[in-house]
């Protein structure tokens, strides 16, 4: 059920409203047709439906169905069986059938439309459809306190319409913190905090912003979510779990991000960079490493899988997918049939799967038996690296040395030289044999020496015939198509011929295209702020949840695509807004008025994501890595995971060591049967599937971790050896005002400083040991709700 999100953007209209002493002008686009999507469409969408009565245009609305009763009398709610049905009484009568009923703020806006006259403009396109036009700026509405950022002159104005106050400044290391975590995923050291506190200079904020954007860190942070979109892994998925050389995708992610590397060309790159004209791997790579994004769908290599099957779901997940990422549509619902709410045909799917319908095959028999399990065939691209070089240049120094000292063994009339004491005793017939037989194992060696490579995509030389595939099944094919976009959105204009990915990967960040730059932008804010401007960001369809705030949410799309696609441009902005500054603190008017802080009255206050949990314990501690990229390694996890997995590459767990058991979580191994456990108690995504949005818990097992896991136990001891070696004066309170500082960025006020020295005192005594008594107090910060919280 999503009534409740409807109810709330409802309920943040009227309040709107009740602000300015007046009711709002109905918008049937903003104020209707959400509620009739959500409340009828189920049964009287566009697909079936029940009783002949369809809801989807006021013409046949007003034609009414079987009963021959029209659902809506223009000018009378009373005589409107619509009306009658969702406030009836009588549980045979009301709508819907099923479910809550529909609130009461809702009931009041459809009599209110209906008596006004029911205006439904006839050929009225969905919001999200129609392309985004940069909106004017609104005016102040404070004297005196001029926004120079657009984004709080959007939000200032919508939080004033429904009588809210802003929040006052989050204070100074509040803002760090906050903005620290959101541009590099880390907290800020103490000499960083120390310099900000001190720094008054009115271009102080915009200089940490800066420095933010421009450290290396920046695209590790921002990869995280990307792979989850692109359901990275460094596994197969399925029984047949096994390891794959993905890798080089996830540190291209990086390193486009901090390149800032423009969204369009990020995106032509992953969708279709092996089709970029003149694309060459061997003079740039890249290009073809970004297409791992479809590569890194999952692959089904178990015994008995149909090949044709396998490709074909592996194509229903790369259409699936770039619906989600690029467009915020769910297209699967019209893998089968006709969408239910949306204007996507079966026939749009399958155009549109057509682009995608011409890539190489991933796997063959390891045998020629039925039975046998697949082979993973690739394609894979060798990269360059000078290790490896390194080595062939080697064993290939080896295989001359042997050729040469065989060719003058062998020769006729070969002068018997001195011989080495090995190899003195045996006749020259011998000795022949053995060069040969070292040759071979030499040569064997060389052939193994393989560097890295990752997965590519790679067009088939003659294009494969698609079919419209009855109810989704690959044995029954129907209508053939040939590829092509839906009709609701901008048409696409192949470069030459046959459209192919790269003319779809461009039609994506067309300027026309109504969708792509919205969902990036929303999820961007999503990010920031915990919630999207569109609570669904994966459903910018008639289902989705309007968006609250959609000026903004236009005027952040125009200006991402007139700025150039810079991400990092976007970014800026967001984090240097007043908006975004607020203090966090929820006072009880607004948690009344507003409790999911959808006007943004206040900052953002939630949990941290696994990966940031994990990279802040290690960074306070002292322990992290800050090195880049690289094959992933494997931080401590309880042993016997993966080995008692069925089937599959029966890979046993090595922990890594050494610098390697302290790097940042996103070069952690994923694999997708077994994932790295403390993630997952922290709602990390398995990556079976595109992943839009995690969910957030509160659970007794993520204290758990935080106690017990030994990758926290580590961290605590490595925290109190800090708290006992760093502060200079080597008292309690400095240490424990030192300790407070690295994990929450904030002094402690008397209570809390009171609380972990008496902590540090009863341990002390417990166990007469410094290091011991300092660990139970770094371990006591390190689960605070405020040290794996962002506010």
């Amino acid at each position: 059920m999503i009534s409740r999100p409807l109810r709330r953007v409802v309920l943040l209209w009227s309040l709107a409203a009740v602000a300015r002493g007046a009711e709002p002008a109905i918008d049937f686009g903003r104020d209707i047709q959400p509620i009739l999507a959500q409340r009828c469409y189920d049964c009287h969408g566009l697909e079936s439906p029940r009783a002949g009565l369809h809801l989807t245009s006021r013409r046949q609305a007003l034609a009414g169905g079987r009963s021959g009763l029209p659902a809506l009398v223009p000018g009378s709610a009373e005589q409107s069986e619509l009306y009658q049905r969702i406030r009836s009484p009588h549980a045979d009568e009301a709508m819907p059938p099923k479910g809550d009923r529909v609130p009461a703020a809702e009931i009041a806006l459809l009599r209110r439309w209906i008596d006004a006259g029911a205006e439904w403009p006839e050929g009225l396109r969905h919001w999200a459809y129609v392309a985004p036009v940069r909106p004017a700026v609104p005016s102040e509405t404070r004297p005196g306190s001029g926004h120079v950022n657009p984004i709080d002159a959007f939000v200032s104005a919508r939080r004033a319409a429904a009588g809210l106050p802003p929040a006052p400044d989050a204070g100074r290391a509040a803002w760090l913190r906050r903005v620290s975590f959101d541009l590099i995923g880390l907290p800020p050291t103490l000499p960083e905090l120390d310099a900000f506190l001190a720094d008054r200079a009115p271009d102080a904020y915009e200089r940490v912003v800066d420095r933010l954007l421009a450290s290396p860190h920046y695209g590790e942070r921002w990869a995280r979510p990307w792979l989850d979109l692109a359901r990275y892994a460094d596994s197969h998925g399925f029984q047949r779990d096994d390891l794959r050389e993905s890798w080089p995708f996830r540190d291209w992610v990086v390193r486009a991000m901090n390149a800032d590397l423009p969204f369009d060309q990020f995106t032509i790159q992953q969708v279709a960079g092996d089709l970029l004209p003149g694309a060459d791997p061997q003079v740039n790579p890249d290009p073809f490493i970004a297409t791992g994004f479809h590569r890194a769908a999952p692959t089904n290599v178990e015994a008995g899988t149909d090949q044709e099957e396998g490709r074909i779901n592996q194509v229903f997940d790369r259409v699936n997918t770039t619906g989600t990422v690029w467009l915020g549509s769910t297209l699967e619902c019209a893998q089968c049939h006709d969408h239910k709410y949306d204007p996507f045909t079966q026939r749009d799917y399958y155009r549109f799967f057509a682009f995608f319908n011409q890539t190489e095959q991933e796997t063959a028999f390891a045998t020629a038996k039925a039975t046998a399990n697949l082979a993973f065939t690739g394609p894979f691209l060798p990269l360059p690296d000078a290790a490896t070089e390194a080595r062939r240049a080697a064993g290939e120094g080896r295989l001359r040395q042997l050729d040469a000292e065989i060719a003058a063994l062998a020769a006729p009339g070969r002068a018997e030289g001195p011989r080495s004491p090995e190899t003195a005793p045996a006749a020259p017939d011998s000795r022949l044999a053995a060069l040969r037989k070292a040759r071979l194992k030499a040569s064997q060696e060389l052939a193994r020496i393989e560097g890295p490579r990752t997965l590519v995509m790679r067009e088939v030389a003659e294009p494969r015939m698609t079919s419209v595939l009855k109810r989704g099944s690959f044995l029954d094919p129907g209508e053939r198509v040939e590829p092509g976009t839906p009709e609701v959105l901008p048409a696409l204009a192949p470069a030459t011929g046959r459209p192919n990915r790269l003319d779809l990967a461009r039609w994506l960040v067309a300027r026309d295209n109504p969708l792509v730059a919205r969902v990036t932008v929303n999820r961007w804010w999503q990010e920031f702020f915990g919630t999207g401007l569109v609570r669904t960001p994966e459903d910018f369809g008639i289902k989705g949840e309007p968006p609250t705030h959609p000026e903004l949410l236009d005027w952040l799309a125009v200006e991402f695509m007139e700025g150039g696609w810079s991400m990092k441009r976007i970014h800026r902005l967001i984090a240097l807004s007043a908006t975004y500054r607020q203090s966090s603190r929820v006072t009880p008017e607004l948690l009344a008025r507003d409790a999911e802080n959808r006007l943004l009255a206040r900052g953002p206050r939630f949990r941290l994501e696994a990966e940031a949990i994990r990279d802040q314990a290690l960074a306070v501690a002292g322990l992290l890595s800050p090195k880049l990229g690289g094959p992933p390694v494997r931080p401590y996890q309880p042993p016997g995971l993966w080995e008692a997995k069925v089937g599959g590459d029966r890979v046993t767990y090595e922990v890594s060591v050494g610098e390697d058991a302290h790097r940042r979580g996103l070069y952690t191994v994923w694999k997708r049967a077994s994932p790295y456990p403390s993630f997952l108690n922290f709602d990390a995504a398995t990556r079976a599937a595109c992943t839009v949005r995690r969910s957030r818990s509160n659970t007794p097992l993520q204290a758990l971790t935080l106690l017990n896991d030994p990758v926290y136990v580590e961290a605590a001891a490595a925290l109190a050896a800090r708290l006992v070696r760093e502060p200079p004066a080597a008292d309690v309170a400095a240490r424990v005002r030192h300790g407070f500082r690295l994990c929450v960025s904030r002094e402690p006020s008397p209570a809390e400083a009171a609380v972990l020295a008496a902590l540090h005192a009863r341990q002390l005594a417990a166990h007469g040991d410094e290091q011991v008594a300092w660990q139970a107090v770094a371990s006591a910060l390190l689960n605070l709700d405020e040290t794996i919280t962002k506010n």
